[in-house]
């Protein structure tokens, strides 16, 4: 029993579920939040040393908002050592009230960055198929910077209203005692952050990408019409020459987009309904806000497993280090 009080001192445990099995709770929540730090944080890194280390990715103008986005995550994982070290009572030597604020407005703005680039990718993928001839032209190196410093201006802008009291970010799972019991959500502000940034993101990536396909689908049907009057060959060949990597860069970006929203609909269902006082429960609550959180390592995975051109540039990267151990 004093190993028990011994640990409970040490823990703290951010969820009301009650006194039974309180402390095995607290060490399962500890390590599910330690885990997911150093996946975020190890497979971020490898997924950005993997980019300056293979000059064939830099080919796609989309290497862009993958940089980005695998930036936004590692910061994701950094901030993430937060509810680790208060879950351990590590003193951090700042008011609690500040520190929750300060680390759920982080975490929002690396989720809007991460969603904005997502709808960015969509758009690239839909300019390079629907204007193959003119998509260098719009699509340049300048105009891309410009992009990507608008999306961290509008996912820091979007969310300042919620130091000044209106409302909470939308950050749940809350570690902080502050942040569960005197920062709550506003029907309001998530309404505002619903419309200005979830609803516009979602509307264009299911545009574009219902668009992309429908493309692809209609040049396929064309190229079987075309094999079946004349030799394969010659069709074959203005096939390889069409939409065929475009589409198939185009799904392996749908599944990085189709399990990004996966893992946050529960999160975003869940803040509409906690906003607008219909449901509270502490473990939903942890649960939707770590199973979205945990996206920024699905991240890594899903570009590494369906990539290619990813694999060799990791298989180079790991030749390299395992020679100069």
């Amino acid at each position: 029993s004093s190993g028990v009080v011994n640990l409970s001192e040490h823990l703290s445990c951010p969820l009301g579920f009650g006194h039974y099995n309180a402390v095995d709770i607290c060490i399962l929540e500890t390590v599910v939040i330690v885990l997911l730090t150093f996946l975020i944080i190890a497979g971020n890194l490898t997924v950005i040393f993997v980019f300056h280390c293979a000059p064939l990715l830099h080919h796609y103008t989309t290497s862009y908002f993958i940089q980005t986005m695998a930036y936004a995550d590692l910061f994701v994982g950094v901030s993430c050592l937060v509810p680790t070290l208060s879950l351990l009572h590590y003193p951090t030597g700042v008011h609690e009230s500040l520190t929750c604020q300060v680390f759920g407005y982080i975490i929002s703005v690396l989720k809007s960055v991460s969603m904005a680039c997502l709808a960015c990718i969509s758009v690239d993928r839909y300019l390079a198929i629907t204007k193959p001839l003119s998509y260098n032209q719009l699509v340049t190196p300048c105009r891309l910077r410009i992009c990507i410093a608008l999306i961290w201006m509008y996912s820091c802008l979007i969310f300042l209203p919620s130091f000044f009291g209106w409302g909470k970010p939308g950050y749940h799972g809350d570690i902080f005692e502050w942040c569960a019991t005197s920062w709550l959500t506003n029907a309001y502000f998530t309404g505002f952050i619903v419309c200005l940034l979830y609803a516009p993101a979602a509307f264009v990536i299911c545009f574009t990408y219902f668009h992309i396909f429908k493309i692809c689908r209609q040049h396929t049907k064309e190229i079987n019409e075309r094999r079946a009057r004349f030799p394969s060959h010659e069709v074959d060949a203005a096939g390889d020459s069409g939409h065929g990597p475009d589409r198939r860069y185009a799904m392996v970006l749908f599944r990085i987009t189709s399990v990004f929203y996966v893992l946050w609909l529960p999160y975003i269902m869940y803040f509409l309904l906690e906003s607008s006082r219909v449901l509270e429960n502490p473990a939903l609550s942890f649960l939707t806000t770590w199973l979205a959180i945990s996206n920024s390592f699905c991240n890594c995975v899903i570009y590494s497993l369906s990539n290619s051109v990813f694999r060799l540039g990791l298989r180079r990267l790991s030749g390299t280090i395992c020679s100069s151990c």
